[in-house]
This record gives structure tokens, sequence and C-alpha cells, in this order.
């Protein structure tokens, strides 16, 4: 049994959806978990803060670090990663996941919006990833994870949405380069995307298109970033993976667990032929 015990993961969006969902997998093996988010305080419409994420990660076995923190301010992520290196003497695993919607054509986007979603898409992950390397480097199997999907130039993931695929792609442009600049000194640098939609507060952004019967859980991308995250960081950089192809790779057969309801068809992500 692979294990994370004792590493210490600096995760960004971990106050809900597939960043807590990852955090609480690591927490299980007795993991140290930094929480980088913006989520201080109840939202009124948005699930989770970094405190109750902390709460549930300590429950669940790990150590939490709670801090509140805006990905697309450089002194923030600074200090951000000076706390976690204080309270836990490194990082070892660096999961971007943190990620900014809107789902709207050129003329619908409003530039807040865009500024948004490149400010904390490409500009947080490359951000988040420079601060955290120079003790990623130190680290015995070093690892980044971007939560992004395969590149792939086709117009057809463009024409609809042209800003978001934009900043999505800026943080699977970051794996395509920094794996093949920091593979001789061992650090690993993946992508994960999962095959379906999956049940988390972004469903409200797709506006009645994907309900939640139709979704997996955010589970089965904690399962497999785990199974990512235990391997060797020199064997296993610059891949974008897909969960249940990671899964079945480990030999997990039964993927109806991870259904809201395995009785209904699931909605294939936006990103995936």
């Amino acid at each position: 049994m692979r294990s994370l015990s004792g590493k210490t993961l600096f995760i960004t969006g971990a106050s809900r959806g597939i960043g807590k969902a990852i955090a609480l997998r690591a927490a299980r093996d007795g993991a140290n978990i930094v929480i980088a988010s913006k989520s201080a305080d109840k939202h009124p419409k948005l699930p989770g803060t970094i405190h109750s994420a902390a709460e549930e990660i300590e429950a669940a076995g790990g150590q939490a670090l709670a801090i509140q923190t805006d990905i697309r301010h450089e002194e923030q992520v600074e200090a951000a990663v000076a706390a976690a290196v204080g309270r836990f003497g490194g990082i070892d695993i660096l999961v971007n996941n943190a990620s900014a919607i809107y789902l709207a054509g050129t003329l619908q986007t409003p530039m807040k919006r865009f500024d948004l979603m490149a400010g904390v898409n490409g500009r947080g992950t490359f951000l988040c990833s420079q601060k955290a390397l120079p003790h990623l480097l130190e680290s015995a199997n070093p690892h980044i994870l971007n939560i992004s999907p395969p590149l792939s130039m086709k117009a057809e993931w463009f024409k609809s949405n042209c800003a978001y695929t934009m900043a999505k792609y800026g943080m699977s442009m970051c794996v395509l380069g920094m794996s093949a600049e920091f593979a001789e000194r061992g650090v690993a640098v993946n992508a994960l995307w999962p095959r379906t939609a999956i049940d988390t507060a972004a469903l409200a952004m797709l506006k009645g298109v994907v309900e939640p019967k139709n979704c997996r859980k955010p589970e089965i991308v904690a399962d497999a970033a785990h199974a990512i995250l235990t391997r060797d960081s020199r064997e296993c950089t610059g891949n974008f993976f897909i969960d249940d192809d990671v899964l079945r790779e480990e030999g997990v057969e039964d993927l109806d667990r991870y259904a809201v309801d395995p009785m209904e068809d699931l909605f294939i992500d936006f990103f995936l032929d």
C-alpha cells in the first residue's frame, strides 16, 4: 500500500470540492495538509471554509494548516509557503486545484471575469509552482499536480467559452513546460482531469445543463490523485491523466461507487472527446 504518511501537501482551493476531497484522502494516510484558499468566512451560496476543511482533515487523521490565500497575489503566496515550511519543515507536494470558471462567449465575457480566470488559473498556478519549487527540490519524491485538462488545439474547445479555455489551458501549459524543465531534477509535474462532470459547487456555472445525478463524486479524482502522488516522481512526469484511466491502471474495477446515481448516464466532461 503506497502512502502519503508524513508528507506535506500544499493544496490551493482546498476548502471545498475536489481540493478538499484530495486533502481528505491524504489525511487518511496521516499527511500534513496546507489549505491555501480565500474562503475564511462562510459564503452565502458556497459550502465550506478553510477552517471547516481543517477540522475535517484533522478528524480524518491528518494535520492541517489553514491559510487564507488569494493566489493571484505574490506576497500572499510567499507568506503561505513560508508558513507551511515553518509549520511542517518543507513541502513535498503542490496541488494546483484552485480555479475560476465563467462559461460564456467572447461578447458575453466581462473583462473582470477574464482577468479573474487568467489571474487564478494560469498566473496562480505558475506563481504557486514558482514559490513552492525551491522546497519541492529538497523533497525525496516531489510532485506538482495541476487539476487541468489535456491540451488540444481543436476549435470546438474554444468556440463557446474562449476565455475560460485559454485560462484553463494555461494550467496545462505549465505541466508541459515545467515537467520538461525539472525532469532531470526529479520533480514530477502532471495534470489530472475528470472523465465526467463532478458534483461540486462549480455545477452552478453550468446553468442546469448538468444535474448532480449525471455526475461522479469528487472522491474519484481524489483517489486518482493519491495514486499519482504516491508514484516515483522520476518515473511519472509530463502526463495528462484522466481519473478513471488512472484507477483502472491501479486495478480498480468498480467505478459505479463513484457515481452520484449509478442508474443514471454520466455527463462526459467538455474537454474530452
